[in-house]
């Protein structure tokens, strides 16, 4: 059974890529890419076998296998998320035990691009450890309970923060995993800190940090064979022991998790409301551009998928303050790269929409109040968040002198970016997550074309914000207070002129493309 759903798998793949050309040729980029990666570390693997260094092996073998296991978890948002083709929901209607469900998702994450090249990798770190042969042998077996630590701690982040309860429930635990893993670095360069103030150079502190992770979950499958290799078999064993119980509980919670997951139907939610009460409706305008405005401004602050940026964008001071202290010059622009993040967050506006998109071209409205509708609902959420984080950290820095060149830039940002996502949701449409989603989990028909279209955006947004961005630099280098307001005029009224242009231009695309846009986002698969 469980290789029968894995052929299955493979035959979606193989019939998606064949239907999809672009998906195809992303296909292919991250095969290279994974090849690519792989062909480097067996490489450094092989340099690091000559030296013939235990201490360094050491260190190597459980920073980078603990680094492979956080990348499992983190990766998933950072790339494209786990693949949803197969999942405990979809497989739950059919004649299979939740062993073999558990199995299934296993081995889906195992044979895929990212699970070959752990796997391989993991394999040839054996060249290492070439030079003590029991210690080789040793690695065999732990290395595996790495890799499957890795795929089984990303499938059970994935169905925690998308597969337990109801759909409010689920969005809640995704948002918290999320914030949490976005703060790992933050954590990590604390610990840091911490060895740092304990005194004893570098190298030093690098090997306690891998000393402590040895007796963790993350590192305690890859310090085995060191240990086997110096002759300590009394830690070998307990590592052993450490990544075994590691796997067990990740098995048994997982187990739960899917038993929750498939057990539990999801629901709608449903919210009373009373009569004659229209919320945001009853409250904009009347007309295209009111009713557009308080449908956009309800998605702002009620969906999912738009408030985990609403959380994610203030985190920026907060990783910045961690990396490089509230004086450093990150955590003075991190306005600036907040408001850049938060401009591209409609580029494929009316992907969100799905197929009820179809409903905003049946009612006829033209695509100017559109337009409009959908920047006043972005900007009456992003413009106060920006100039709160400005100010913020302007107050926290004690530099409120470069507080109108840094509000000025972001301001700029932010509003070239609402001009320049205008026009690019009226020809851009891509799949995403549906409301309740896990943000672990990849959407059908994704690939790295499309992913890189944001970043065609970004640079847009760049080059239409540069006449605020330029006297924000010049006040930086010079010091002089004059080009922080000059610097905040022009982002105000230079972005507000490309925020009324994007309009325009992208009123007249819409109305050209609107019906294509329809087409394609209902040939996106499901």
């Amino acid at each position: 059974m469980v290789a029968t759903v894995l052929k299955l798998r493979y035959r979606v793949l193989g019939n998606t890529l064949a239907r999809r050309p672009w998906q195809l040729v992303g296909f292919i980029l991250g095969s290279l890419w994974g090849l690519s990666i792989l062909g480097g570390l067996v490489a450094a693997l092989i340099a690091l076998s000559i030296f013939e260094n235990l201490e360094v092996a050491t260190v190597v073998a459980v920073l980078g296998g603990s680094a492979l296991i956080l990348g499992w978890l983190i990766g998933p948002i950072l790339i494209a998320g786990l693949d949803s083709t197969v999942d405990a929901v979809r497989l739950a209607p059919f004649p299979l035990t939740r062993r073999q469900v558990m199995l299934a998702l296993a081995g889906t994450g195992l044979t895929g691009i990212p699970g070959i090249v752990t796997t391989v990798a993991a394999l040839a770190t054996l060249i290492v450890w070439v030079r003590w042969p029991l210690a080789a042998v040793v690695a065999v077996p732990t290395v595996l309970l790495g890799v499957l630590t890795c795929v089984l701690a990303s499938r059970l982040m994935g169905e925690l923060s998308g597969g337990m309860g109801g759909r409010r429930s689920r969005e809640i635990i995704g948002t918290v995993v999320l914030v949490v893993l976005i703060l790992t670095g933050p954590i990590l360069t604390g610990i840091v800190a911490l060895l740092d103030q304990a005194g004893g150079d570098l190298w030093a502190r690098i090997q306690q940090a891998a000393g402590i992770l040895a007796w963790t979950p993350l590192g305690a499958a890859w310090s085995v064979a060191p240990s086997v290799a110096a002759g300590q078999w009394l830690p070998a064993l307990a590592s052993t022991a450490i990544a075994i119980v590691t796997l067990v509980v990740l098995w048994v919670v997982w187990d739960r998790v899917i038993e929750t997951a498939v057990s539990s139907p999801r629901q709608r939610a449903t919210r009373a409301v009373a009569a004659g009460k229209l919320g945001l409706f009853g409250v904009m305008p009347t007309g295209g551009v009111g009713a557009t405005w308080a449908r956009s401004l309800s998605g702002w602050l009620r969906d999912p998928r738009y408030l985990r940026q609403l959380i994610v964008i203030p985190l920026f001071p907060v990783l910045f303050a961690f990396t490089g202290g509230t004086d450093g010059f990150m955590f003075l622009i991190s306005p600036v790269l907040a408001a850049l993040v938060m401009a591209a967050v409609g580029y494929a506006d009316v992907s969100f929409d799905g197929t009820a998109f179809g409903t905003t071209l049946a009612t006829g409205i033209s695509g100017r109040a559109d337009r409009l509708g959908r920047l006043l609902g972005a900007a009456c959420v992003g413009i106060p968040l920006i100039v709160v984080i400005a100010v913020a950290t302007a107050l926290v820095s004690g530099d409120a002198a470069h507080l109108p060149a840094v509000l000025g830039a972001a301001l700029g940002v932010l509003l070239a970016g609402y001009g320049a996502c205008a026009v690019s949701s009226a020809l851009i449409v891509t799949p995403v997550p549906a409301p309740g989603d896990s943000p672990f989990k990849s959407t059908p028909g994704q690939n790295s074309i499309v992913g890189l279209l944001v970043f065609v955006v970004w640079a847009a947004v760049i080059a239409l914000s540069l006449p605020a961005i330029v006297p924000a630099i010049v006040d930086a280098v010079t010091g002089e207070a004059m080009w922080g307001w000059i610097a905040l005029a022009v982002g105000v009224v230079f972005g507000a002129v490309v925020a009324v242009v994007g309009v325009l231009v992208g009123g007249r695309t819409l109305e050209r493309t609107g019906p294509d846009l329809l087409v394609r986002i209902k040939s996106f698969p499901t």
